[in-house]
């Protein structure tokens, strides 16, 4: 079963499918972004991606790095997937607005839908069309990204049957694992009073 978390727009929305993100936060754009034309790298839009799943998470009271199950075994993400679109080129110096649209529930796995803006300063202006236009303009890349909820099965070994030798971790393949009830909890509330940090 999965269960998809996102809400929908108010009535001012004038396209039926738009969404209005469960979280959304600047950032600004510094020189260890970009490359040499002052252009963010390319894979510097998924660092913006995981701050923000980051920042979210924190907001929620989570530890977006190691969880605990019920019978105390630790448990963490990888990202198992991660398909990106570019549209247009972030700069430095830019304040970007990050968010996270949606986000699917899968037994073993979260999958975030993700999308990066120009940040467009507010305007006193009621002209809801033109900012339906702006929105779309601003869209700079968007992100599907599949996360996997994982535990390492590891193990201690001797190097070597010398006393002197000291014990080493042995770590044997991650196998896919749950995601926590108490995550999935506190994902499901979310949708109900969501967090827009700025």
């Amino acid at each position: 079963m999965t269960t998809t978390i996102s809400k929908t727009t108010n009535a001012l929305s004038t396209t039926a499918n738009e969404t209005t993100p469960l979280f959304a936060k600047d950032y600004n754009v510094y020189i260890n972004h970009t490359d040499a034309g002052g252009i963010v790298y390319h894979a510097n839009h998924l660092v913006f991606f995981e701050n923000c799943r980051r920042d979210w998470f924190g907001q929620l009271g989570l530890n977006g790095y190691f969880l605990q199950t019920d019978d105390g075994q630790v448990q963490h993400f990888v990202v198992s997937q991660a398909d990106l679109q570019y549209k247009r080129a972030i700069l430095l110096d830019e304040i970007i607005n990050v968010r996270i649209d949606k986000v699917e529930l899968k037994p073993a796995s979260i999958i975030f839908y993700q999308s990066i803006h120009r940040h467009v300063s507010d305007s006193s202006s009621t002209d809801h069309t033109n900012d339906n236009v702006n929105a779309k303009n601003s869209l700079l890349s968007s992100t599907k990204i599949v996360i996997a909820c994982v535990q390492n099965q590891v193990r201690t070994e001797p190097v070597s049957h010398d006393e002197s030798d000291t014990a080493v971790a042995s770590a044997s393949p991650m196998r896919p694992i749950r995601v926590p009830k108490k995550l999935r909890d506190a994902l499901q509330e979310a949708i109900n009073q969501p967090i827009n940090a700025q």
